[in-house]
């Protein structure tokens, strides 16, 4: 999931966040509500917010559906920028794009 911090707050790119689907998987319904629940914000087509304070929550919860084995990596990972800094807390799950991935 493309990510990027402003101002203390890891902003989600609004394509790579999970979708609710009425008749789609419990697993990626569960995803979805779980990282919605803990969402500063989490408007239609606008990126989802976290603020600082539930990054450890955001890292866990991330850790626990990559381990599940339902979801791929590429749905579970933060991918930055590779100009930007990874804060310790979000450094288990997450990485740099590769440099011919666009924003």
């Amino acid at each position: 999931m493309r990510a990027k911090i402003e101002n203390q707050v890891l902003l989600i790119h609004p394509d790579d966040v999970p979708h609710y689907k009425k008749k789609g998987s419990v697993v990626r319904n569960s995803y979805f509500w779980a990282l919605r629940s803990i969402a500063d914000r989490a408007g239609f087509e606008k990126p989802w917010e976290f603020d600082e304070v539930v990054w450890p929550a955001l890292m866990r919860m991330l850790t626990a559906f990559a381990e599940s084995g339902y979801l791929g990596y590429h749905e579970t990972l933060l991918e930055f920028d590779p100009a930007d800094l990874i804060p310790p807390a979000l450094k288990p799950v997450a990485t740099w794009r590769a440099d011919d991935e666009e924003e």
